[in-house]
């Protein structure tokens, strides 16, 4: 794998997050950059050299992503640079936090509550939305088991390598 390719994945992800989720491209960018980098744990000076970013944009999004708990710094004794990672568990840690969904619910049933007495057909739409959230609210932390027992089976076949 080259350069050009990581670059490649990079941006790839930097697409991805845009039309997925409305980010700046950079956020996914940079995700996508810290997913295969080697060594996992980069300064800002490499990110930005490596990516073909200025500085300043990797400070932006690493101060945007460590405020999402997507990522973690650390400093090595002695030296002055951090250095930047994924959190180890940023993916699994959503599956534990179902709030996303129980905020929706409470905001489909504020929804009801401003209808009234409206016909049945006119309440449809946001009686589905809040019983959906209820549901997934419910099923994210049982997920989240079910997933860390999963990874920890592909573990111990080594079919999946700690990142520990």
């Amino acid at each position: 794998m080259s350069i050009d390719d990581d670059r490649a994945f990079a941006d790839e992800t930097g697409r991805y997050y845009a039309r997925r989720f409305g980010m700046a491209p950079m956020v996914g960018r940079l995700l996508g950059w810290l997913m295969l980098c080697d060594p996992p744990e980069q300064t800002a000076a490499e990110l930005s050299d490596a990516m073909g970013v200025s500085r300043s944009a990797i400070g932006a999004v690493v101060s945007l992503l460590e405020g999402w708990s997507y990522i973690q710094r650390s400093r090595v004794p002695g030296q002055r640079a951090e250095r930047i990672r994924l959190h180890p568990d940023v993916w699994t840690r959503a599956l534990d936090d179902p709030s996303e969904y129980v905020e929706q619910a409470a905001l489909a049933r504020h929804g009801l509550e401003v209808l009234g007495d409206v016909p049945p057909q006119r309440r449809a739409r946001l009686l589905e939305v809040a019983a959906l959230c209820d549901f997934l609210a419910r099923r994210r932390p049982v997920l989240a088991v079910e997933w860390r027992a999963y990874r920890d089976a592909l573990r111990a076949s080594g079919e999946l390598p700690s990142t520990d």
